[in-house]
């Protein structure tokens, strides 16, 4: 008989585990913050109208946030869609050209969140 304690199980991918975790509840920390913020802002006196809400996100604070923010979703939502389609989507050569749609999906929505973003 073997002394086999505990069993060797071959563990896929690069050491995702802990550090995933941290950054999924690290970027929602964030996420909520702005939330916040932005509420708040909201709040103020005033009747909320184009001018109000152009107002701010004039301000450099609030764009240097909003970036961390959009960065932190992008960041976010990238853990996710990768850790689904590591579990779910088998065939090596599918799970490839989803993820690759979904970075440019990602990268294109943090273009135009920038643009809109730099323009008021």
């Amino acid at each position: 008989m073997s002394d086999n304690y505990g069993s060797k199980r071959v563990v896929v991918g690069a050491h995702y585990g802990l550090r995933d975790w941290l950054v999924q509840r690290a970027t929602a920390v964030l996420m909520a913050l702005f939330t916040i913020v932005l509420v708040i802002e909201c709040l103020m006196p005033g009747e909320m109208s184009y001018e109000k809400w152009g107002a701010i996100f004039s301000h450099q604070w609030m764009k240097v946030l909003t970036f961390i923010t959009i960065a932190s979703i992008i960041w976010h939502a990238w853990v996710g869609v990768r850790d689904v389609l590591m579990d779910y989507v088998k065939p090596l050569a599918a799970r490839i050209v989803l993820q690759v749609a979904a970075i440019a999906w990602l990268v294109g929505c943090a273009g135009w969140a920038l643009q809109v973003l730099w323009r008021i």
